[in-house]
């Protein structure tokens, strides 16, 4: 591959290069590596790059470049790698390995229309990953991704795919750049950043500004001329360490009033030029970063020796660089944001307009729609604009991109009402409410939601009284199945009324059908159980008479969960197993993934955990092949997979998996759950993110365990109730009803009340302020556990358990019990719950038992490598032999002493212990018996000598 030509010398840079011939290195003897390289614009990433690249192509690696390309609100699916694939494709070295991979040449525009293909995206996927694996097998390959600010949503999507595939192939290299300084807090790009650093074999590399001194070097390098000191002073100081600034700034030393921005320095550059050469220089401006020869020499409309003569002028002033395939490019993105900005509006629209018909004579075809799209609208050709981007939108679709898909829609409609009705496209589903729906689904297919559910109230507020009924419909239950998405129940259940109401039952239609599916999928959400049933049997029998398979799948999975025991039950995944089989052959994914995930969960529900993680793994790979990993019942499938995998106690396999697969937001909530248990610190951080805007039902669910737990793990109680409240407050659906991780969250609240109160009682305090608050938590822990299976009944046990121990203290039936329902559920929670037992055994004396339990918690969370779990244990079981050989009494025969010590009577000591006075009476005279003393007071006496209690402190007046 040939290397773009570079004349300015590399200075400053012998860590970055060092860092980077490592990585080559590990990369050639290993698995493979990945960098991404940040820094500022014209801070000097290019150049780094193309040193390195040299370097790998002289010492035999293949190196192909891929670059990514600012259009504004245009996108491109897979720009960087269809660059790539396109200069291998034409290297006769790698035609057999290309021919193996046929898939690929969807990239290239030879594939088969795919837009129906369920499977598609991830063949594209594999067959790229699989591409470039081959290709390092045979000699070491070097991936460079310039610009990936500018990367489209799919091309990250694909870099995600190969990066995050647990080894890259031995011998491959990515090096990914990106500016630093343009990526504002909600760019596209931070999240990705976020998920790949943290994955194994990929580092990030900052491009850091150069000191003064190497810029001083720089400039001496650079200069044709002697500079006085002085300038180079100047020089120094106004650049500011960029590598890009400083050669500007030489190159414009001397002349007159030397201007103080760089884009004025650019154009200082550019007005060295001719005449002709400035007319070439802006022409290539208008067509991006890269123009090929023929375009241009189209485009600006001159003789092929003068474009040449100018060409050679503007390479040679540094402006413009020779690429690969008989193409141009400017030096710097920054160079041509100045020329490109410097253009009067009416050449720009000029100039658009010339390349879009340039392209269109060209017969480019749908790979270049979305490029047309953009110099269509830039030169205010409306009409072209608007049928290029629904042709663009149509490729998009085609090669597995929902997010471009989406961003061609939502151009067309922005262009629609600007475009005369007589201009318009025409055609089937090309009106604005077919389209609004269409770019609804693209939105859900990319993973935006509350994007989709905007959508949809746009394709309804555009539904008018003279509306097609069964359009009108399928906009309404469109609507209510987005917002079950989005946990709007209550509006999704009164849109799926109306769409159910808006076409009659009979003659039978497959649109009343899906209407009526969704209706039940609603009126379950809110529990309307009855309703619900009755109309997904009426419904089922109408979608088996008219052949609806894919419909009569979907209401199969919502009649597992009505019917009999539920999905819980073995009819109901019987019932389950038949909807997958009717929605794989009928080719709907979405509703053979719907299946999947409830055959998942109701192995989980009914605590078969390792029954539930083959649906896991199936349906997880069924969403890739259809490119649906960030829609909603795959996320939850990621999230379940890690949640066994915690529950189980797999915790470094759980951690393991969540790298390799890494998944956006409340997904990873199990590895929140295992760094809390660890000790590992910013949990509580990482946990508020997945509390912000918009608002998001699963996230709030994770955040809310991890915040009440790490507040009762610190002491804090009131902070832990607070918390509980909130996110069951939040989490609450429109009726008021609580949902089921309310259990949850109780007993974690109450653990906190109960260690608060045990230190009031210690404390002499007033412990019997918590008796409300525990109360009350106990309460919605009893009204949310009922019906819930093994998992719920857990954690009630353990919350009962923690209420007696808020109220009296520890009591050893209540944890025995707890103990017993968590013995086959969650290893960690199991080991917590244990060692609660264990405190209790301890404090009635019962010390061997007490030590049995205490040390298996100490073994399981040494094995989890759960720290503080580990520390108490280890403290219980120091105290307790410390205890068993320095006193002869139970801890609650020395809570007895204690008050006895404060002059209480044998009904006082009962009232603050919540026992009666006949059992207070009887610790008493087992006190007295045990110290040989002959009354109470003598007791106290041999208490205070033997130092089995201390004095309590007085108060000072």
């Amino acid at each position: 591959m040939s290397q773009r030509s570079f004349g300015s010398p590399l200075i400053g840079r012998d860590d970055e290069l060092g860092r980077l011939a490592a990585v080559l290195e590990r990369a050639r003897n290993g698995s493979g590596q990945a960098v991404l390289i940040a820094g500022d614009a014209g801070v000097g990433k290019t150049r780094l790059l193309d040193e390195v690249a040299a370097r790998a192509a002289a010492a035999g690696a293949v190196v192909v470049t891929g670059h990514c390309v600012d259009l504004g609100d245009v996108g491109l699916p897979y720009l960087p790698f269809t660059e790539i694939l396109g200069v291998l494709a034409g290297d006769g070295r790698f035609g057999d390995v290309l021919a193996a991979h046929p898939v690929v040449e969807r990239l290239l525009g030879a594939g088969p229309d795919s837009a129906r293909d369920a499977d598609a995206r991830l063949r594209l996927f594999e067959g790229v990953a699989g591409l470039f694996g081959e290709l390092a097998a045979t000699a070491p390959l070097l991936l460079v991704l310039e610009d990936l600010h500018w990367a489209d949503q799919s091309s990250r999507d694909l870099l995600r795919f190969l990066l995050s595939r647990g080894v890259l192939p031995r011998r491959f290299a990515v090096l990914a750049s990106y500016r630093a300084d343009d990526l504002h807090r909600r760019h596209p790009l931070r999240p990705l950043l976020a998920e790949l650093v943290r994955l194994p074999g990929v580092e990030r590399l900052e491009v850091r500004r150069l000191a003064d001194a190497e810029v001083t070097r720089l400039v001496r390098s650079l200069e044709e001329r002697p500079l006085s000191e002085a300038t180079v002073r100047d020089i120094v100081e106004r650049a500011e360490g960029n590598a890009f600034y400083t050669e500007e700034l030489v190159a414009a030393a001397g002349t007159d009033g030397m201007p103080t921005g760089l884009a004025d320095l650019l154009l200082i550059r550019v007005e060295q030029l001719s005449e002709t050469a400035q007319q070439v220089l802006r022409t290539a401006a208008v067509a991006g970063r890269r123009v090929g020869h023929d375009l241009l020499r189209d485009a600006v409309g001159l003789p092929e020796e003068e474009l040449e003569s100018a060409l050679r002028e503007a390479v040679g002033r540094q402006l413009l660089v020779a690429g690969d395939g008989d193409t141009y490019a400017f030096r710097h993105a920054l160079a041509r944001e100045a020329v490109y900005g410097d253009l009067l509006p009416g050449q720009r629209a000029r100039l658009h307009g010339t390349y879009a018909r340039l392209l269109a004579a060209r017969g480019g075809g749908a790979e270049t729609a979305a490029e047309r799209a953009h110099h269509y609208r830039e030169s205010h050709d409306l009409p072209e604009a608007l049928a290029a981007s629904l042709e663009a939108a149509d490729h998009a679709r085609r090669v597995g991109a929902p997010a471009e898909e989406l961003r061609q829609l939502e151009t067309a409609l922005d262009l629609w009402t600007a475009v005369p009705c007589e201009a318009r496209p025409t055609g089937e589903g090309l009106d604005p409410v077919s389209l609004t729906l269409r770019a609804s689904a693209a939105a859900a297919h990319s993973g935006d939601a509350h994007r989709a559910v905007s959508l949809t109230r746009a394709a309804l507020a555009g539904t008018g009284q003279d509306a097609d009924p069964e359009l009108a419909a399928r906009v309404r239950y469109t609507l209510a199945g987005n917002l079950m998405t989005v946990d709007n129940l209550a509006a999704a259940f009164a849109y799926s009324s109306e769409a159910l109401a808006m076409i009659p039952a009979e003659p039978p239609s497959r649109t009343w059908v899906w209407a009526a599916a969704t209706h039940v999928m609603a009126a379950r959400q809110i529990g309307d159980d009855d309703t619900a049933l009755r109309v997904a049997r009426q419904a089922l029998e109408v979608a088996e008479r008219i052949g609806a398979t894919a419909a009569r799948a979907d209401l199969l999975i919502s009649l597992a969960r009505l019917e009999g025991g539920g999905r819980r039950t073995r009819e109901g995944r019987e019932r389950l197993r038949e909807a997958r089989e009717l929605a794989r052959s009928a080719g709907d994914t979405p509703v053979e993934m719907r299946a999947l995930f409830s055959l998942a969960i109701g192995c989980f529900e009914s605590g078969e955990l390792r029954e539930c993680l083959p649906w896991i793994t199936e349906g997880l790979d069924r969403a890739r092949r259809a490119g649906l990993m960030s829609s909603p019942y795959a996320l939850e499938m990621r999230y379940l997979r890690l949640l066994v995998l915690y529950t189980l106690g797999q915790w470094d396999e759980c951690v393991r998996v969540a790298r390799a697969d890494p998944a956006p937001g409340f997904a990873e909530g199990p590895v929140l759950y295992i760094a809390l248990a660890r000790g590992e610190p910013d949990v509580e951080d990482r946990a508020r993110v997945l509390l912000g805007e918009p608002f998001d039902w699963m996230g709030t669910f994770v955040g809310g365990i991890v915040l009440t737990d790490a507040a009762g793990l610190r002491g804090d109680a009131e902070g832990a109730v607070a918390r509980a409240r909130d996110a069951v407050a939040v989490l609450s659906d429109e009726l008021g009803r609580a949902p089921h991780v309310t259990v949850r969250l109780a007993a974690l609240a109450l653990a906190a009340v109960a260690d608060r109160a045990a230190a009031e009682r210690r404390g002499g305090g007033n412990a019997e302020r918590w008796t409300g608050v525990s109360g009350e938590l106990v309460e919605l822990a009893r009204a949310t556990a009922a019906g819930q299976g093994p998992e719920g009944q857990a954690w009630l046990a353990r919350a009962e358990a923690e209420w007696i121990r808020a109220a009296s203290g520890p009591d050893i039936v209540a944890w025995e019990k707890a103990a017993a329902a968590f013995t086959d559920g969650d290893v960690y929670e199991a080991a917590r719950v244990r060692l609660r037992y264990a405190e209790a055994l301890a404090a009635d004396g019962r010390r061997a038992e007490a030590g049995e339990q205490a040390r298996s918690v100490r073994e399981t969370a040494a094995a989890l490598r759960a720290a503080p779990l580990l520390e108490r244990a280890e403290a219980l079981l120091r105290r307790s032999a410390a205890e068993s050989s320095a006193s002869p009494l139970t801890a609650r025969e020395r809570d007895v002493l204690r008050l006895l010590a404060l002059g209480r009577s044998n009904r006082q000591i009962g009232e603050e212990l919540f026992i009666t006075g006949k059992t207070a009476s009887v610790h008493v005279s087992n006190i007295l018996a045990k110290l040989g003393a002959a009354s109470r007071t003598e007791a106290v006496a041999i208490a205070y000598r033997e130092r089995l209690i201390t004095p309590e402190p007085t108060a000072q007046g």
